[in-house]
């Protein structure tokens, strides 16, 4: 029982790094309709910034940096794509930002070398008990985070004057824009976000008990891909819910593994693509997903 328990909270806490990941993919789609390829990138980038000062910098002061650097690298590719929105189909976007990725994660991988970076997080590898269970610290505080983050997000979503704006953009875009409702901006703010989120995500994903950063970041962020589309692309609530499933599912295979051989090693790396096309066969939509109808 304890085993179950411990596999149960280290993939909540995987999944709520994966909440906020899948979070980034989704405000974008719902500003922009672009599905965001170069998101994996952008945690390379500020995994890379922050493990460029930590070792002569407080932490704390490199991740703001690093937050920095992120919101604004994510900006700059909103502007990029931006030049092209009005002539260019989503499909095209997409594409595009698939060769962003491809030149930011070579040029950055480059740069990181082939041995893992240590960001020099505070908690270290100390560990904590938790309802009878050792759980590495990062953990608790990854699931701290989140829910603090996911939290603000969702008021910030529901209350404030971005978000009302970013709702009317997601339901109907020309009335939108027809009630002076700025698009241009709603989408540069959910861009920004989704950079920040990025940056924090990536502090938890290489912290302890993983061996650090590396290339190896971005097959592990776009796992937050299939929790986005399982959970509704323009669901915000979807994106919580998909990256808790795609978390405990992973942990719990990977967990369970030597009773799972007839299934082939390795097959916690493809379980959260496992469960996003289950789930896409039973509702096309994603748990949450706004279902399209279309008068013929």
């Amino acid at each position: 029982m304890s085993f179950f328990l411990e596999l149960l909270i280290n993939g909540l806490s995987v999944g709520a790094v994966y909440a906020l990941i899948a979070l980034g993919f989704v405000i974008i789609f719902k500003a922009t309709e672009v599905i965001n390829f170069a998101h994996g990138s952008l945690l390379l980038l500020g995994g890379y910034t922050i493990s460029e000062l930590t070792p002569e910098t407080n932490f704390y002061l490199a991740l703001l940096v690093g937050l920095t650097v992120t919101a604004l690298g994510a900006l700059l590719l909103e502007r990029i794509l931006a030049l092209r929105i009005r002539t260019a189909d989503a499909n095209t976007l997409a594409i595009m930002t698939i060769g962003f990725d491809v030149v930011l994660t070579a040029d950055l991988v480059r740069r990181i070398g082939v041995d893992p970076r240590s960001l020099f997080d505070p908690w270290k590898n100390d560990t904590v008990r938790v309802v009878g269970v050792s759980i590495p610290l990062t953990r608790v505080v990854a699931i701290g985070s989140a829910v603090v983050l996911l939290t603000a997000f969702f008021l910030a979503f529901k209350y404030t004057t971005w978000g009302v704006a970013m709702r009317a953009s997601a339901e109907d875009a020309e009335a939108a824009t027809l009630m002076g409702i700025r698009r241009g901006r709603v989408a540069a703010v959910a861009w920004i976000i989704a950079g920040l989120l990025a940056c924090i995500a990536v502090v938890f994903l290489v912290a302890f008990p993983t061996p650090g950063l590396d290339g190896s970041v971005i097959p592990v962020a776009l796992k937050a891909f299939p929790a986005a589309i399982l959970g509704g692309l323009d669901s915000t609530a979807g994106a919580l819910v998909g990256g808790l499933i795609v978390g405990v599912a992973e942990q719990l295979t990977l967990g369970y593994s030597s009773d799972l051989v007839f299934l082939g090693r390795g097959f916690a790396e493809v379980m959260p693509y496992v469960i996003m096309i289950i789930v896409l066969l039973i509702k096309p939509s994603g748990l949450f997903g706004t279902r399209e109808v279309t008068r013929v």
